[in-house]
């Protein structure tokens, strides 16, 4: 599936299946803005990626629990790079905490970054489409724990939940103006992710627990992004895909 000449906006780049949905789709032949918070390093090294393949790339900081960032950070790769035609809404966090040790800041960092972050990346990136008079493509990354839940983990479960039902309400007002808006769910995903509060052993333990018996890797779950950027899911929106191995079935 070719993405040629597009150009890709991909939040929370600097890692995970963030970076791999950076170099999947340089790999396209998308040009490729990479959103990183805390780890320039990182970034950048996703950005030589990218120009490995010989794409153009722009590593562009910003918060996106900041409106005013995520509005910054549009304006800034629509200049560095031209008009963004895809937006994946992928950064998030999952700080693992008991539901009675909840506070109101562990539940408002959660849901300004996973939620409120992504409604207003993706409110900044279609206000940038619809103004330009294209068409556009807006993917959220949502997680199989909407679904399954998952232990110390309320307030994320929460936000993704809210993702889901968000990208169902983003696609039916941005169709109009040719805009898709679909949502990916991944499963357990050989990312960094998972183990923050889990051991390999417990890691082995899951992914064995999986019908197709192991973890995703990074990059399927951004070859199912680049499925949903592409001309062959052109009448395909509102809806999530899930990249679980069988885990579940949405």
């Amino acid at each position: 599936m070719q993405c040629a000449g597009k150009v890709v906006l991909v939040t929370g780049a600097q890692q995970g299946i963030g970076r791999a949905m950076a170099v999947e789709f340089a790999r396209a032949g998308a040009d490729v803005a990479i959103n990183w918070l805390d780890d320039e390093g990182a970034a950048e090294s996703v950005g030589d990626q990218v120009r490995s393949q010989g794409r153009r790339a722009l590593a562009v900081k910003a918060d996106v629990a900041d409106i005013a960032q995520t509005r910054t950070m549009v304006a800034a790769v629509q200049q560095g790079l031209g008009p963004v035609d895809v937006l994946i809404n992928n950064a998030g966090v999952f700080p693992r905490v008991p539901f009675l040790e909840i506070t109101e800041s562990d539940w408002d960092y959660v849901l300004d970054v996973n939620l409120k972050g992504a409604c207003f990346c993706a409110q900044a990136a279609a206000k940038a489409m619809v103004a330009a008079g294209r068409p556009g493509v807006i993917i959220n990354l949502t997680s199989g724990a909407a679904f399954r839940s998952s232990p110390r983990g309320v307030h994320y479960v929460a936000s993704k939940g809210g993702v889901l039902s968000m990208t169902r309400a983003m696609a039916l007002e941005l169709a109009p103006y040719r805009i898709r808006v679909n949502a990916i769910a991944p499963g357990l995903t050989d990312t960094a992710q998972p183990r923050y509060g889990s051991s390999e052993a417990e890691l082995a333990e899951a992914a064995r627990a999986i019908p197709l018996g192991r973890m995703a890797r990074p990059e399927e779950v951004a070859r199912a992004g680049l499925f949903l950027a592409s001309d062959d899911a052109g009448f395909v929106t509102g809806q999530t895909l899930h990249v679980n191995g069988g885990s579940y079935f949405g």
